[in-house]
């Protein structure tokens, strides 16, 4: 049996069919999954409930929804429906959090500030949906680098900011070590999130460079990098966080590898890395 928080992220088996996704996680000892739209998409609903349902997994989360930065319009409104219809397919699957991407700064606009107040706005629109379906939408801070075209929100600071307009039960943030490991900040706004019930998820991967051409793919096994898990895991623990903490790799090479492989090395690398600062976390 693998650690009882660790959630496999399915994107770290990106091209698994939501069953052999569900198959491989559960035959690796794992008790969560983490899940994205897509694959879902790609069987339905319902048969996808079934499919969570006949595996015995938990759904740490579903990713994801977001991208709210454009201007007020139809591409604005058919995003807004877009995100309702992801809160009801957490709701459906059993999971705690829609996992959130602000989204990039629009074609033809320089205005960051703009951008980020869009988000707030969307989330304005959205929150008394999730918290009336029972799901926290987890706004996720990405690496600056993706500032420009996936998430205007890169700092834990920035996501709280815009968290803490709402009700924590139906906004809060992802701390993800990849996207917040670099920041001077990090381990105070994780106590500023755990003091008032803002964690929604913690994810789990590292960071090597050099990077990837393709920047997204830049993410590697926990323990193959730099990042200090042992300081991030202890923070996340001691803001009050007793949830599932998921692995979510993109890397083409781990893409491109056996499913099964991909799991047995995800978990060894957690055992090694992220599990000897859960010591006394329970499931919540």
């Amino acid at each position: 049996m693998t650690h009882p928080l660790l959630s496999l992220n399915q994107a770290t088996i990106k091209y698994a069919p939501l069953a052999d996704a569900l198959r491989v996680t559960a035959d690796a000892g794992y008790t969560s999954i983490g899940l994205w739209r897509e694959p879902v998409a790609e069987v339905g609903l319902a048969a996808s409930v079934k499919l969570v349902e006949d595996s015995g997994l938990r759904v740490s989360s579903m990713c994801r929804g977001g991208f709210f930065t454009l201007a007020e319009g139809a591409e604005r409104r058919a995003a807004i429906d877009d995100n309702r219809r992801a809160i009801d397919e957490t709701a459906a699957l059993g999971a705690p959090a829609l996992v959130l991407v602000a989204g990039g700064i629009p074609a033809g606009s320089r205005d960051l500030i703009g951008a980020r107040s869009r988000v707030t706005d969307a989330l304005g629109e959205l929150s008394d949906y999730a918290l009336e379906a029972g799901v926290t939408l987890a706004i996720e801070p990405l690496h600056p680098m993706y500032v420009s075209d996936r998430a205007v929100v890169s700092t834990l600071g920035q996501a709280l900011d815009i968290a803490e307009q709402f009700p924590a039960e139906a906004v809060g943030v992802v701390v993800d070590t990849f996207h917040v490991w670099w920041d001077p900040q990090v381990l105070d706004q994780i106590a500023r999130a755990g003091a008032s019930g803002r964690i929604a998820s913690y994810q789990v991967c590292d960071w090597a460079t050099p990077l990837a051409a393709d920047v997204l793919l830049s993410r590697h096994y926990p323990g193959d990098g730099v990042i200090d898990f042992a300081s991030l895991t202890t923070a996340v623990v001691a803001s009050g966080y007793a949830g599932d903490i998921e692995v979510e790799i993109f890397n083409q090479e781990i893409w491109d590898a056996s499913w099964p492989e991909v799991a047995g090395r995800t978990a060894s690398a957690f055992d090694a890395v992220v599990s000897p600062y859960l010591s006394g976390v329970g499931v919540l």
